[in-house]
C-alpha cells in the first residue's frame, strides 16, 4: 500500500447527502488503494448545536455555522457542498476563488443560469471539481456502460427511464424548512424535474450521449401548502410531476417520467435501453444485477439474462467481498471519492464534473419550459 497524502475535507450541511458524503470519505482507504486520505476537518452549518454534535458523531475535528468562514481557512483543502440547492452557487463560487477542490451536491444549481457561473468559475480557478450524480457508479450502471462502448448493443433505438416516490401526497404536508425545502420552488429551483429526473438525465447523457430535443408536462397537485417557516398558507412552485421526451443526438428516443405521487413507491428508479442487438434493464431496488438480451443468442436458449454484477472482473467488485456478495447504495459515494482521489493522482478528473452538471441543468430547463409553452424545445449545450 502506498504512502497517502492527507487531504482536509469541509462539509457544508449534515442531512442525508452530509451523512451519504461523510461515511464515503471514512471508508474509502479501507477498500481502495489511493494516494490520498480524505481528514474530516470541519462540518459547516446554521444550526451549531447540531453541527457540533454531527461532527462529534462523524469524527469531524470542528464545526462552523458560517460557510464563509470554512472556505476562509487555510486548513482546508475540499470544500463539499452537501447544503440545499439554493446554497450551491454562492458556495461553490467562493470556494474556486479561494483556490479549493469542490465537490457539490446535484442538481448542480437551481438553474443553468446560475450552474453556468460556478462552471465559469472552476474553469478560471483552475480548480478540481465534481457533481455527485453517484448512480454512474453503481456497478451495474457501469457494466452497461462498459458494454455498449463494446458496440453489444449495437445502435441504439430506445432509452426510457422513470423515478417514481410518494411521499408528498398529503395535503397536510407543508413547505420549506430544514425538513421539507425541497418544495420550495426558492430553495430547490424545481420539485421533480430537478431532483429526481436529474439523476435520470445524468445516467442517460452518459450512456446514450447528448439530448438534442425535449417536450414535456407537469403538474403539481397540490397547489398550495403552508410553509414552515412563516406558517402562512402560500402558493407551491415545485413541480410534483414531470414527464417528458425527447430526442438524442444519435437519432434514439426517450420517455422520461418521475412524480412523488405514485403510492407504493419509494424510489423507483429504472431504464432501459433497446438497441438493434442487444437490451438492457436496470433496476435501482436490485442495484446489483443487470438484466441484459442478446439477440444473436442461439434462438432456443435466447432470453433475458440476470448478471449477478459480484466478481472480480465487474467494475469496482475486486475491491469488495468475495463473488456472491453483493453491495448497495452507500458504496456508490464510496467509488466516486475513489476515482475522484485517483484522479487528483493521475491528473485525468474523473466526471461528471461541473460542465456535466451543467449539461443536465439545460437539459431540466428545457423540460421546464416546454411544459409551460407545450412545445418542442431544442436543448442549449455547455461550451
Amino acid at each position: 500500500m502506498r504512502a497517502r497524502k492527507k487531504l482536509n475535507i469541509g462539509l457544508v450541511g449534515y442531512g442525508f447527502m452530509g451523512r451519504t458524503h461523510s461515511n464515503a470519505f471514512r471508508k474509502v482507504n479501507n477498500f481502495f488503494d489511493v494516494a490520498f486520505e480524505p481528514v474530516l476537518k470541519c462540518v459547516c452549518a446554521r444550526d451549531g448545536a447540531k453541527a457540533d454534535a454531527f461532527a462529534k458523531q462523524w469524527g469531524y475535528e470542528s464545526s462552523e455555522t458560517d460557510w464563509r468562514r470554512l472556505i476562509a481557512r487555510k486548513d482546508i483543502d475540499l470544500i463539499d457542498i452537501a447544503s440545499p440547492n439554493d446554497t450551491h452557487a454562492d458556495i461553490a463560487i467562493a470556494a474556486a476563488k479561494a483556490g479549493k477542490m469542490i465537490l457539490c451536491e446535484k442538481p448542480l444549481a437551481r438553474n443553468a443560469y446560475q450552474a453556468e457561473k460556478m462552471v465559469s468559475a472552476v474553469k478560471k480557478a483552475g480548480v478540481a471539481n465534481m457533481v455527485w450524480y453517484n448512480y454512474r457508479r453503481v456497478p451495474a450502471v457501469t457494466l452497461a456502460r462498459q458494454l455498449i462502448g463494446e458496440g453489444r448493443l449495437g445502435r441504439i433505438f430506445h432509452y426510457r427511464a422513470k423515478f417514481l416516490q410518494d411521499w408528498t401526497i398529503s395535503k397536510d404536508l407543508p413547505q420549506g424548512g430544514a425538513g421539507l425545502w425541497r418544495l420550495d420552488v426558492k430553495v430547490a429551483g424545481s420539485g421533480v424535474t430537478g431532483d429526481l429526473l436529474a439523476h435520470c438525465i445524468d445516467t442517460a447523457m452518459w450512456l446514450n450521449g447528448p439530448i438534442d430535443k425535449v417536450t414535456a408536462m407537469t403538474e403539481t397537485f397540490i397547489k398550495q401548502r403552508k410553509h414552515t417557516l412563516t406558517g402562512k398558507v402560500q402558493k407551491v412552485g415545485i413541480d410534483d410531476a414531470s414527464a417528458f421526451l425527447a430526442r438524442f443526438s444519435n437519432g434514439s428516443l426517450a420517455t422520461f417520467e418521475s412524480t412523488r405521487y405514485a403510492r407504493g413507491h419509494k424510489a423507483l428508479y429504472t431504464f432501459e435501453i433497446n438497441g438493434e442487438h442487444a437490451s438492457i434493464f436496470w433496476d435501482l431496488h436490485d442495484l446489483h444485477r443487470l438484466q441484459y438480451f442478446d439477440h444473436r443468442d442461439e434462438g432456443k436458449v435466447r432470453g433475458w439474462r440476470s448478471l449477478h454484477i459480484t466478481d472480480g472482473d465487474h467494475p469496482y467488485m475486486k475491491n469488495w467481498w468475495v463473488p456472491g456478495l453483493q453491495i448497495g447504495y452507500e458504496h456508490t459515494f464510496i467509488h466516486q471519492v475513489a476515482d475522484f482521489l485517483e484522479g487528483l493522482d493521475t491528473g485525468k478528473m474523473p466526471r461528471p464534473d461541473f460542465r456535466d452538471g451543467l449539461a443536465t441543468d439545460y437539459v431540466t430547463d428545457a423540460v421546464l419550459a416546454s411544459a409551460k409553452s407545450g412545445r418542442w424545445v431544442t436543448v442549449k449545450k455547455p461550451k
